[in-house]
């Protein structure tokens, strides 16, 4: 398959996609740990329910702004959420047993939560940056406003 021109990028633009993934992530993650705690404390669910309900919560918020501000992409967005909905087909469940597994041999839910959202953040970057959007980085046109009269 091709390349796409506008995808080649110097290692300062990496570093700064790779940052602003990162922010992009950690306020999907305040998301998460803000549903996640809600769920926990508040409805009393256990670790895989609530789990499982914030990690969708913050999946959506963090598909679409790292679509738009990060890669920039005009890729087709069914196209792009199907190919994360793969990922997240593998990621889920088995984060979903490990976490659960983790906090019934007595770890903190909240530091399993934190170690899983670390393996999360590592592993979507990759998926995102060299899979989904790997050919249409950089092609999203921002719209031209047009001067009212």
């Amino acid at each position: 398959m091709e390349e796409n021109n506008n995808t080649a990028m110097t290692g300062k633009q990496n570093l700064i996609q790779f940052g602003k993934f990162v922010l992009f992530s950690i306020s999907a993650g305040v998301i998460q740990v803000l549903v996640f705690t809600l769920l926990e404390e508040l409805f009393h669910l256990q670790y895989w329910p609530s789990y499982l309900t914030a990690l969708i919560a913050s999946v959506i918020y963090n598909f679409t702004v790292n679509r738009r501000f990060t890669f920039k992409s005009a890729n087709n967005i069914p196209k792009a959420m199907t190919q994360l909905g793969i990922y997240y087909l593998i990621f889920t469940p088995l984060s979903t047993w490990w976490g659960d597994a983790l906090v019934g041999l007595g770890i903190s839910d909240y530091l399993v939560l934190g170690g899983t959202m670390v393996v999360n953040l590592i592993s979507e970057f990759c998926v995102n940056r060299f899979i989904i959007y790997r050919t249409s980085m950089n092609t999203r046109v921002k719209p031209v406003k047009t001067p009212s009269i």
